[in-house]
């Protein structure tokens, strides 16, 4: 059993002893945190918490858990019920409310769970909001509400038609393109919410042929539910026979995109938000970001069009951070996560599939055509394990100083740019290891450059 608390929420798998897995003694405590910081920190008046869930088998039983703790601590509680998280991210700005708490643990398989945290704007907590739950949960310094104060329960289920309608409304949404296309779409929902939500989502927008595979939001994941090419085996043959344009693939809580081409080969989740980018520059002048392990090509395209791009830490709430920063008209993450602001500040594969089937449309090109045309990019993901006497951080700064000539990059970890490729090294947190991320134009240049690095660190290392 496992419960791993974080400043992005807290997770672990069902079941098990207290502090062994994420429990109801856990899910009270830490909920109780995350209300007692909100209740400091909103600024928007309001005394509403927005509370949605992805389609896993324990979601009632933690959701009840957590509404149950919001109301006690004074909470008036909103439960949007089965959504998507970019659906919560909405809710929360829609409904004026304090915050939000995403009940889902993204890509892990059923037997996981997780409460992923949200600030008034439907954005994920920063560091410094996010360590401070974790302290006020250690101390258990939370008091609740006496009974006449006790917060209030309402459901809500227009959510999902909500933010289809805010997606139709995006300028760059052309929904009368799309319809006109005539596109055949295949889903893979992985049994979770994307099975009730994307059908929808793609009815709404015109199209009249869709294939669903795995859109029953039973909880039961159909396959390891992180979208991957190595667990769209189904998809990728359904694919192969022919008789859809494309295919869509999300994680259990909608929030990562990958796509598969007519020919049953996968897109490259690295190449969704390439793609998406290419389209918003086209008619949106501006810079990009996307993190230091995402694909070269996303700097590429965003140069192309004569506009900036810039790199963020790894994590989300670090890249939305960058892109207010810089400005950004769109950016993300390499695991198909796009970040559209002029939807909201949140990964959105509903804003995804929306503004790819927009740009298909214009192009009047095939999936694979279409993916032709941008940079060919490999990305090999290796690690190198070390004893834990071992001080990683001194290895990275002699790593740094070796190859102080080139470009580095040290916001996290260290990222080496060549002129044709790149090396991104970052150290775990929970374990004495350092991935080691690099990219060039063939997989075997990514490796080869990759393994020269390693063969740095083990040196360094004895």
């Amino acid at each position: 059993m496992t419960l791993i608390k974080s400043i992005s929420g807290i997770r672990g798998t069902i079941g098990g002893a207290v502090g062994e897995g994420l429990n109801p003694l856990d899910i009270v405590k830490f909920t109780s945190a995350y209300a007692s910081l909100i209740r400091k920190t909103c600024k928007n008046g309001s005394n509403k918490i927005v509370v949605g869930r992805d389609a896993r088998i324990s979601g009632e039983m933690v959701k009840n858990i957590v509404v149950g703790t919001l109301m006690g601590m004074g909470w008036d509680v909103v439960d949007i019920d089965l959504a998507s998280t970019p659906t919560t991210e909405v809710a929360v700005t829609m409904e004026g409310a304090a915050g939000g708490i995403i009940l889902t643990a993204s890509h892990n398989p059923k037997q996981w769970n997780a409460l992923k945290l949200l600030n008034e704007h439907g954005e994920f907590l920063n560091a410094e909001e996010g360590n401070e739950v974790l302290s006020i949960a250690e101390a258990e310094d939370f008091d609740y509400a006496g009974v006449d104060h006790l917060g209030s329960y309402r459901k809500d289920l227009t959510y999902n038609q909500k933010h289809i309608d805010a997606v139709l409304a995006l300028d760059l949404v052309d929904v009368e393109a799309i319809k006109k296309a005539n596109f055949r779409v295949a889903l893979d929902c992985v049994n979770s919410v994307g099975g009730i939500v994307l059908p929808q989502l793609l009815e709404q927008l015109g199209v009249k042929h869709i294939e669903t595979l795995y859109c029953d939001p039973t909880g039961h994941f159909a396959h390891n539910p992180e979208p991957l090419e190595k667990n769209l085996g189904d998809i990728m043959g359904l694919m192969k026979n022919g008789g859809a344009d494309v295919a869509f693939v999300v994680d259990p809580d909608v929030d990562r995109l990958a796509m598969i081409c007519e020919d049953g080969t996968m897109y490259g989740e690295e190449y969704t938000l390439v793609t998406i980018a290419d389209y918003v520059l086209k008619h949106t002048p501006g810079n990009t970001v996307s993190n230091l392990s995402s694909t070269r090509a996303l700097r590429d395209v965003t140069e192309k069009y004569g506009q900036k791009y810039y790199a963020s830490a790894v994590g989300e709430v670090n890249v939305t951070t960058k892109m207010k920063e810089v400005g950004a008209v769109i950016g993300g993450e390499g695991n198909g996560g796009v970040i559209y602001p002029a939807s909201h500040y949140g990964r959105d594969a509903l804003v995804g599939i929306a503004l790819f089937l927009s740009h298909l449309a214009h192009e009047g090109k095939t999936v694979s055509e279409l993916r032709a045309t941008y940079p060919p990019y490999f990305i090999a993901k290796n690690r190198v394990d070390l004893t834990p006497e071992i001080d990683v951080d001194a290895i990275l700064a002699k790593v740094k100083e070796i190859y102080k000539d080139e470009q580095v990059n040290d916001i996290d970890g260290v990222k080496i740019d060549f002129a044709d490729k790149w090396v991104h090294l970052r150290k775990s947190n929970t374990e004495p290891i350092i991935r080691v991320y690099s990219e060039a134009s063939t997989m075997e240049a990514a490796e080869e450059i990759g393994q020269k690095i390693m063969d740095v660190i083990n040196e360094l290392a004895k």
